[in-house]
């Protein structure tokens, strides 16, 4: 991405050669990583050959370069290590998840979510798409340059949004290029600031706006590591069982539901001690789970809703998971506490090391209140995922 970013300023011979090395890159990531890679390669390439008037044999070959060693790299690493051949992994779940329309089962948003919502988002400072990239698509001598960039993005988001599913990681490989459209606006504006009085107040708008940002994309980082409830129980889990097994226990059997496995759970959390063994499961086949007899094997269970899981057994924990935010008016006082609270409490009361953590966040809260005039936005939490013990009779 970079390399198509810089291509807009070279002459057309390095241009070209930016180009060739960028699609020479998406491909293989496409090809490895991600592939909705694929999708935003194919809109950057028809905006090449419509600018070329032409298909640029440098452009193909770096294009079937990148295919070859791509497919070489993941298909025989990945076939090796699922001993599974021909395994190519991205082309499966693509196919599972696009072609199938599987991808609905895990819920669907109308087609302009991710312009109204997930880019918004994305982009955080609301002037990079109120003032910023209008100014840069309308005036004329940055125009050309711009468009360039910006309409290979949008037709990406476009395309991608005929997918019922959307989640804002699919489109976040847009963020860079617009960004730069973004910048082209504001360094237009910044450059003018000694110009007129409009110019200086649109550059100290701007300034003010990127220091707003980054509070603000500080603030969401804390708050969004507490969409993890999942991976937040598995890794509890495993800090309690040495305590809850019996010494003599060889194999535990833990099973995972829906919303663990969407919220944190990975393969790279899982326990590989030789004693006890653990074993992780997540099947979703409804008529498995209403089967008393596949509970059965089961130690432990990570469940959203614990009715819901057959046979007898005992909430061992509860982990917390987002459920909003709250206003807290001038003089009340939200206390901290480690202890169990009800739906809607503060965060700060899951936090499980009271130490400096507590100390520091209560410093921070009430040093800001005394700006806000004792008025603070509250993070709310709400049970998200029990731990489940079998109870044995």
């Amino acid at each position: 991405m970079r390399n198509f970013l810089l291509a807009m300023q070279d002459s057309e011979l390095s241009s070209l050669k930016r180009q060739r090395l960028a699609i020479y890159l998406m491909t293989i990531s496409g090809i490895v990583f991600r592939s909705e890679i694929a999708i935003l390669l194919a809109c950057h390439t028809i905006g090449l050959i419509w600018a070329h008037k032409s298909i640029p044999l440098p452009l193909v070959t770096a294009g079937l370069t990148g295919v070859a060693i791509g497919l070489a790299l993941t298909v025989s690493v990945d076939s090796f290590f699922w001993q599974q051949f021909p395994l190519w992994p991205e082309w499966v779940g693509f196919y599972y998840n696009t072609i199938l329309g599987k991808s609905s089962d895990w819920g669907t948003s109308p087609w302009y979510t991710y312009f109204v919502s997930a880019l918004p988002k994305l982009l955080i400072n609301p002037l990079v798409y109120i003032l910023c990239i209008p100014l840069a698509i309308g005036l004329p001598s940055l125009q050309r340059r711009t468009a360039a960039i910006l309409v290979p993005h949008l037709a990406f988001v476009a395309i991608y949004s005929i997918l019922p599913h959307k989640e804002w990681r699919f489109i976040v490989y847009i963020v860079p290029g617009v960004t730069a459209v973004a910048a082209t606006g504001a360094a237009w504006i910044w450059n003018r600031r000694s110009k007129s009085l409009a110019y200086s107040i649109l550059a100290l708008a701007l300034t003010a706006s990127v220091l707003a940002s980054f509070m603000a994309s500080t603030s969401l980082l804390l708050v969004s590591s507490f969409n993890y409830p999942g991976g937040a129980a598995l890794e509890r889990l495993h800090s309690l069982a040495p305590i809850d097994l019996p010494s003599t226990k060889h194999i535990v059997n833990v099973y995972m539901d829906n919303l663990a496995c969407q919220t944190g759970v990975t393969r790279f959390l899982e326990s590989h001690s030789k004693r006890p063994k653990w074993i992780y499961d997540k099947t979703e086949d409804e008529s498995e789970l209403l089967d008393p007899v596949f509970w059965q094997k089961f130690d432990y269970v990570l469940a959203e809703k614990p009715e819901k899981v057959v046979g007898s057994w005992e909430v061992l924990d509860t982990i917390y998971g987002f459920a909003g935010v709250g206003l807290v008016k001038p003089g009340e006082q939200v206390s901290y506490k480690k202890e169990p609270f009800e739906k809607g409490e503060d965060v700060a009361t899951i936090i499980e090391e009271e130490g400096l953590i507590i100390k520091a966040w209560s410093q921070f809260e009430n040093v800001a209140r005394k700006f806000t005039r004792g008025w603070w936005i509250r993070v709310k939490m709400e049970p998200k995922i029990r731990i489940l013990k079998r109870q044995h009779n």
